[in-house]
This record gives structure tokens, sequence and C-alpha cells, in this order.
């Protein structure tokens, strides 16, 4: 890749990202009051972190066994109201020793 091509796709990579971002402060000028409107972009973040994070936590390991151990200790954990840190560091302690064991 020349150096040329590669400022050419940086300025369409970064005039899209600019783009998405501005859009939505153009179209809208005054505050959202619509309840559905308003639910749907609150949770907007969650699911699209969901849909990314799920089909990686089944790929990432050796095992789909481990990834469910993975998986089940992180929502166990979840549902207990624990930290973010504990819940990635014993659900990876929990895959880690899942495939130590296989």
């Amino acid at each position: 890749m020349t150096l040329s091509t590669f400022f050419l796709y940086l300025a369409l990579m970064a005039g899209s990202t600019y783009l998405i971002r501005v859009l939505p402060f153009i179209a809208i000028r005054h505050r959202i009051r619509n309840r559905f409107v308003r639910s749907f972009l609150y949770y907007i973040p969650y699911a699209v972190l969901t849909a990314m994070t799920i089909p990686a936590i089944f790929t990432a390991t050796e095992s789909i066994i481990s990834a469910c151990v993975g998986f089940a200790v992180a929502i166990g954990l979840a549902l207990k109201k624990c930290s973010l840190t504990t819940v990635a560091l014993l659900a990876c302690l929990a895959v880690y020793l899942t495939e130590f064991f296989i």
C-alpha cells in the first residue's frame, strides 16, 4: 500500500466516522420527548455491546464447554451484583480451570 492510498483510506474513514457522529445533531435540534424513542436510544449501547460480546465469548476458547462454563459463571456473578472486575476475573479463571482439566 502506498502512502497516498493510506491517507486516502484514512480520510474516508475519518469522514464517515465524523458524519455518523454529526448527523444526529444536525437532524435532531430539539429535545426528544417521545418515551418510546428515548427508551430505544437508551438501550442501544447495551444491545450493541451484547451483540459484539456474546459471539466472541463462544469463539475465544479452545472448547465450547469451557466457553459455556465461563459464560455461566459470568452470568451468575452478574446476577449476584458483583463488580465488573470480579465477574471478568472469575469468569476467566473458570475458563482457565476448565481448559486445564479438559
